[in-house]
């Protein structure tokens, strides 16, 4: 193999186009993969941290979810509380308004019982009055019918 001057003149235009391409080429295309890395590098942190804070976000929605759910059985079960409380405290005015009614009813009935024993001692008294002006047309014996009279006024 011989060495002529095309060689050498295409090795000397070879080492000018690589050291323009090193000079004036490559440093554009090295700046543009390394910000493509760098966006590259950023997107998956980037979607790192956005899966991370998903993950929170979801362990938060449960937490928060568990704390609704436990907020709600309490005030269920503060409602049927209360609901029993009313329904008995109902239950306890009921029964009392029963023995009102019912006081009521032994009242009205021990004043009727009362008007009865006055209006049947009036009557009595009438008896006894006529069953006395009987006695004392047909006879007058003090003593012997003061027995009598002395029991009619006893019982009245």
């Amino acid at each position: 193999m011989d060495i002529n001057a095309t060689i050498i003149g295409q090795t000397i235009a070879f080492a000018v186009f690589v050291w323009f391409c090193m000079k004036f080429v490559w440093p554009p295309i090295i700046k543009a993969i390394e910000e493509r890395q760098k966006k590259i590098a950023d997107g998956i942190s980037a979607g790192e941290r956005a899966q991370k804070d998903l993950e929170k976000a979801q362990e938060d929605i449960a937490e928060q979810l568990k704390e609704a759910k436990q907020q709600a059985a309490e005030i269920i079960e503060q409602a049927k509380k209360r609901g029993a409380k009313i329904v008995e405290d109902e239950t306890q005015r009921g029964h009392e308004e029963r023995e009102k009614i019912v006081a009521s009813g032994h009242e009205e009935v021990e004043a009727e019982r009362h008007r009865a024993r006055e209006e049947l001692r009036k009557q009595v008294a009438v008896l006894a009055v006529t069953g006395a002006q009987k006695i004392i047309e047909r006879e007058i014996d003090e003593n012997a019918h003061r027995d009598i009279v002395e029991k009619l006024v006893a019982e009245l």
